[in-house]
């Protein structure tokens, strides 16, 4: 598939705040958040030396940004540009992000806004509900 992580950089400031406001705004505005442009900045800003550009061929297609903590490894912001969506880079990097938790033996968790049809995706990849909020579900893949 020929997909790489590359870390984040200032420079890619620009494309990820137009990546968040592409794919997560008409999830946002359904839950009932509208948010800023500097609230969407202030998001991507968040955990930033945890965040990887995803690449396909060279092309710039979405951003993977996760932390380990002792015994698990979270997904803050995964997100695929909409016209890469669908052509299996998203099933690529949960396998990625699986093999990684089962070769640490960490559990991997996420939350999910309610409205988001990646859902499906997480639960495909064998991502469970464990608990939710107002806005959000919180999955969890088991090791």
């Amino acid at each position: 598939m020929n997909i790489k992580l590359i870390k984040a950089e200032e420079i890619d400031m620009v494309f990820l705040v137009k990546l968040r406001k592409l794919t997560m705004v008409e999830y946002l505005e359904k839950a009932g958040l509208y948010l800023t442009d500097d609230q969407h900045l202030s998001r991507v800003k968040i955990h930033f030396d945890a965040a990887y550009i995803v690449k396909q061929l060279d092309e710039t297609v979405g951003l993977l940004k996760y932390i380990e903590n002792k015994n698990t490894i979270e997904i803050l912001q995964f997100q695929i540009l909409p016209k890469y969506q669908g052509k299996g880079i998203g099933n690529y990097l949960l396998n990625y992000m699986i093999q990684l938790s089962v070769s640490l033996h960490k559990n991997i968790l996420l939350k999910v806004l309610k409205k988001n049809p990646a859902r499906h995706l997480y639960e495909r990849n064998g991502f469970c509900i464990i608990g939710e909020d107002q806005y959000e579900f919180h999955m969890e893949f088991k090791k």
